[in-house]
C-alpha cells in the first residue's frame, strides 16, 4: 500500500526539508519570483499556495500559523498586507512553475517559480535598497 508517500522526499531529511522549503516560500513571498529544480519547485507550489491562503483567511489564527511555518516577520507582513489582498478574488492556483531548462553542472532540471500577477519591481528590490542604504551610510 502506498500510505504516506504523498510528497517528495528530495534525498533530504525531514528537519532539512521544512527548513529549506520555510526558506524558498519566504524567498518566493519575497521576490515573487525564484529559480529552483524543477522537483523543488512543484512541491514548493503545494506549500506556498497553502501558505497565501492562510494570509487570505487573515484572521490572528492564521498570521501565527504563518509565523510558525515561515519565520521570517517580514515574509509574514508582506503575505497579509500586500498578496492577500491581491489574491482576495482567486480561488487557488496563486503560483505556477515554468521549465527553465536544465543545469550546467549535473543536467538538473531547472524551474522558475513565480506568483501569478507579480509585481515585476518586487525582485531584488530588498537588496537594492539594501545597497542603497549601505551608500548612503558611507557618504
Amino acid at each position: 500500500m502506498r500510505h504516506g508517500n504523498g510528497y517528495r522526499k528530495l534525498n533530504r531529511t525531514h528537519e532539512h526539508r521544512k527548513a529549506m522549503f520555510a526558506n524558498m516560500v519566504s524567498s518566493l513571498i519575497e521576490h515573487e519570483q525564484i529559480k529552483t529544480t524543477l522537483p523543488k519547485a512543484k512541491e514548493l507550489k503545494r506549500i506556498a499556495d497553502r501558505i497565501i491562503t492562510l494570509g487570505k483567511r487573515g484572521d490572528l489564527n492564521s498570521r501565527r500559523i504563518a509565523s510558525s511555518e515561515l519565520r521570517q516577520d517580514a515574509a509574514v507582513k508582506k503575505l497579509f498586507d500586500t498578496l492577500a489582498p491581491r489574491y482576495k478574488e482567486r480561488n487557488g492556483g496563486y503560483t505556477r512553475v515554468l521549465k527553465a531548462g536544465f543545469r550546467y553542472g549535473d543536467a538538473a532540471p531547472m524551474a522558475i517559480i513565480e506568483l501569478v500577477d507579480r509585481d515585476p519591481a518586487a525582485k531584488g528590490a530588498a537588496d537594492k535598497a539594501r545597497v542603497e542604504a549601505e551608500l548612503a551610510a558611507e557618504a
